[in-house]
């Protein structure tokens, strides 16, 4: 079948954008094999000529030839090199000078969570004056650091956090982006950081997708003229304070077509033809590169079978060649190591195809940097190649002032900590707050609420400004955070009873529903735990599937007579058909961010009943009408949602939506396996520890306990495996664990396997249980020691144990908590990845009590 689809969306390839010369030169059509053997031809003729407003200066370019004559190969190849905080220290900065480095999400200078900026500040001084130290190297040329600033500076601890791209499509206000991306800059450079990995401007066509908040929507419309506001509002227009003191380099990513995979898959492949490759996934380029954005980092995913990174034809001949981009392009994380023939400390095939900073975090740069200089040595990378992405880097370096500028923490507003989470830069988050609910029913004018009533606020997403904020909060995932880590934000609670208490009116939050007086309404807030990247792709858009505990809340609320008003928090658009009926009235808040304030600024009327703030959000995804109905776009053929794209009610308008809405999920939706952790925990559970009596949730990517020790590992993608080792000292385990109790007798019945992936990294006799637990301290314990001491070293192997042998050592599996528990009290080390339930493997298991 998906040879008869590539077929036919190749028949479209031919299509001339609107504009293009109707005569175009066979050297046009460039034939390549794609996917399942399929010749793709390219019409480079789809793609324009971009005006770019930075337009390459005489001076500047004969600098970067002068600097470039005075470099060796090993200097050059530094350049190239990005590096991650957790895996080099100042020293290799000054040994080998590297061009750039970065913090992934939940990386923190000392691996403290609760780094000040001070201790952001002190390592970027460090990291500068390491890389300008030429007493090593030779080589004095500044580096830079690149951070995720996607939604505010969201790795800094009492940064203001905006709402993710999701609720800002819906505000639609191009004015209010630029802004927005101001604030972030100054906030950035606060700490002495030079260069922002935004904006992303994914068109998102599946909204299974894990990253559709991080797309401002699924029309190319809204994406197209945002990518503009926001690279102007971080990197300055080009006429005026271009890359001036609170201004970074900006990041238009990922190039190209992410949001338009198979399936949503995260990293995974994009059929679209050329034609649509532009008209979609292209328009966030042309908005981004004609406002002057320096940089642009590769895609994971794959264009017709072909890794993006490893893409000659789209990151040299259509951006580089064609539309005149002549910044530099950055890979994302390790994304090189996924080209075929490719590892993470190997890689030449995309340096050729026109990558121009690897991104590689872990201790594979040091074998990259190697390898990448012996290719070149060969010929294997030409060194007009090399010339070609260093002029580049110096290129941005140059513009952006990083030559003459003062050191990071001697810059214009370096230091100037007053300004992280600056009470005018949250009142612009607040706005934005307000602009991006859509209501989506008012039955009977419920809202606005008139603040004098007698309140009840349940749910628990009502307090929690985790929740709220969502994935690439603090942390990468946006989990183990709580409201202490948002210093100066609110949550939504907090905004309600503010208003509340002030007006003179009654609140009382019960997130579980049980009120003291009865209330005159209830405001239940509830929606989506935090995820980002891989581990938010759904496989559809049933809310709270197989477990519907706000639903119940609910039903229980209206059962005792009490009208609801629903505010649900989601990275998506998802199928509450349920939900829905059981409320009066239902806000789309997405994933506000800190200032959870700005909902009751819309909520509640003033104390008169007159209007405070109007719905202003419009729906920029389509709202499904069935759990299945996952690609549902504007302008799509059978174009059938509940609710269309622009749809949004103001006070006043007519309610559209009934109370019976169909509830009955889409057959055929049994799930053949429930993951628990694939790159990362899924909810609910988490991740914890335990040594001797004491246990500690993880939330950074390295924890060390007296008996265990965890860290982050890359198995096959970003951060998709974890190392923990045993120490020795007394018992320890690792499991994964969830606050609430879960059925799993659906897959005891059907014959089901707990299944993942383990890899022993040194020869150990070691005894290792593997077990599960239930709540009133039942436990199921299975010994996997003998299998652990036959696996070779350092290679992954998958280990299976049938869940009856769980069952018959006393897990109840309809009372789980511990869904993975791996203990021990000796010495070894062990990775694991991929940990599922998988029905009918019971019988083929390696440790079956069939």
């Amino acid at each position: 079948m998906k040879n008869v689809q590539i077929k036919l969306l190749l028949s479209t390839l031919f299509i001339t954008v609107v504009g293009c010369s109707k005569e175009q030169s066979e050297e046009s059509y460039v034939e390549k094999t794609a996917d399942a053997g399929v010749k793709l031809q390219y019409n480079i003729d789809i793609w324009p000529m971009l005006d770019i407003p930075v337009k390459q200066d005489v001076v500047l370019e004969k600098k970067i030839k002068d600097i470039l004559s005075t470099m060796t190969l090993e200097q050059k190849v530094a350049q190239m090199i990005q590096p991650e905080i957790r895996d080099i220290t100042v020293e290799d900065m000054r040994t080998y000078g590297f061009g750039s480095y970065l913090n992934g999400g939940g990386a923190f200078p000392n691996n403290d969570k609760h780094a000040t900026p001070s201790d952001w500040i002190k390592l970027a001084e460090d990291m500068y004056q390491a890389s300008i130290d030429d007493s090593i190297d030779g080589n004095s040329i500044p580096t830079i650091w690149g951070t995720d600033a996607v939604h505010g500076h969201n790795n800094v601890i009492g940064a203001t956090l905006f709402p993710h791209n999701i609720g800002l499509g819906a505000a639609n206000n191009p004015e209010l982006i630029e802004k927005i991306a101001a604030i972030t800059a100054t906030e950035v450079m606060v700490t002495g950081i030079d260069w922002v990995f935004a904006p992303t401007v994914a068109v998102v066509r599946d909204d299974r997708w894990g990253r559709t908040y991080e797309g401002y929507s699924e029309d190319p419309e809204i994406v197209r003229e945002y990518s503009s506001a926001i690279v102007k509002g971080l990197q300055g227009h080009p006429d005026k304070d271009f890359l001036g003191d609170s201004r970074v380099i900006s990041t238009v990513k990922h190039f190209l077509g992410d949001g338009g995979t198979e399936g949503g898959d995260d990293q995974g492949n994009n059929i679209a033809s050329e034609q649509e490759l532009f008209d979609i996934h292209g328009q966030g380029y042309v908005g981004g590169l004609t406002a002057g954005a320096q940089s642009v980092m590769a895609s994971f995913n794959s264009w017709h079978g072909e890794k993006n990174h490893g893409n000659k034809y789209l990151l040299t001949t259509v951006l580089k060649d064609k539309m005149g981009f002549d910044g530099f392009v950055v890979g994302d994380w390790n994304g090189h190591g996924q080209i075929p023939g490719c590892t993470n400390d190997n890689c030449s095939q995309t340096i050729n195809a026109g990558l121009d900073i690897f991104m590689v975090p872990t201790d594979a740069w040091k074998p990259l940097y190697e390898n990448t200089i012996s290719q070149v040595k060969a010929g294997e990378i030409p060194q007009a190649r090399i010339d070609d992405a260093v002029s580049r880097i110096l290129r941005v370096k140059l513009r952006a002032g990083i030559f003459d500028k003062p050191s990071p923490a001697n810059r214009a507003v370096s230091g100037k900590v007053e300004l992280i989470g600056a009470q005018e830069h949250r009142d612009v988050a607040r706005q934005a707050v307000r602009e991006s609910l859509v209501l989506l029913k008012n039955k009977g004018n419920i809202l606005p609420l008139n603040p004098n009533a007698n309140i009840l606020v349940a749910g628990d997403g009502a307090d929690n400004i985790g929740k709220q904020s969502g994935g690439w909060s603090i942390t990468w995932q946006g989990t183990g955070n709580e409201n202490s880590d948002f210093p100066g934000g609110s949550s939504i609670y907090a905004g309600f009873e503010n208003v509340v208490s002030t007006a003179g009116g009654n609140i009382e939050l019960a997130v579980d529903g049980n009120f003291k007086t009865k209330p005159d309404v209830a405001i239940v807030v509830f929606g989506e735990e935090p995820y980002a990247e891989g581990t938010g792709d759904i496989d559809n858009l049933d809310y709270q599937r197989g477990n519907k505990a706000d639903l119940a809340l609910l039903q229980k609320l209206k059962a005792q007579g009490v009208p609801v008003v629903s505010v649900f928090i989601s990275g998506r658009p998802m199928w509450v058909n349920a939900e829905l009926n059981a409320s009066d009235a239902f806000v789309a808040t997405w994933l506000p961010g800190s200032e959870g304030e700005g909902v009751s600024e819309v909520l509640f009327s003033n104390p008169d009943g007159s209007v405070n703030y109007d719905f202003k959000g419009k729906l920029s995804f389509s709202w499904p009408k069935s759990a299945v109905q996952t690609v549902v776009n504007r302008n799509d053929e059978n174009y059938d949602p509940l609710l269309p794209y622009g749809f949004g009610l103001k006070y006043g308008d007519d309610n559209v939506l009934t109370d019976d809405l169909n509830e009955i999920v889409t057959k055929g939706e049994i799930k053949q396996e429930l993951i628990l952790f694939q790159q990362a925990v899924k909810a609910p559970w988490e991740i914890n520890l335990s040594s001797g009596e004491h246990t500690e949730q993880v939330t950074s990517s390295i924890v060390e306990l007296p008996a265990i020790k965890l860290k982050t590992m890359d198995k096959d993608i970003q951060e998709d495996a974890r190392t923990i080792t045993f120490t020795g000292e007394g018992k320890g385990s690792v499991s994964l664990r969830s606050n609430f109790v879960e059925d799993f007798r659906s897959y005891a019945e059907r014959s089901a396997a707990i299944t993942f992936e383990l890899r022993k990294e040194q020869i150990s006799s070691a005894r290792v249980m593997l077990e599960m637990h239930c709540e009133k301290d039942c436990l199921g314990k299975v010994d996997i020691s003998e299998y652990i001491g036959s696996m070779p070293i350092n290679s992954w192997q998958k280990l299976s144990v049938d869940l009856n042998c769980f069952i018959q050592n006393g897990a109840n599996m309809a009372r789980i908590n511990q869904s993975f528990v791996m203990s021990s009290e000796d010495e070894v080390t062990l990775s694991f990845a991929n940990i599922k339930l998988e029905i009918n493997k019971a019988d083929r298991a390696v440790i079956n009590c069939q």
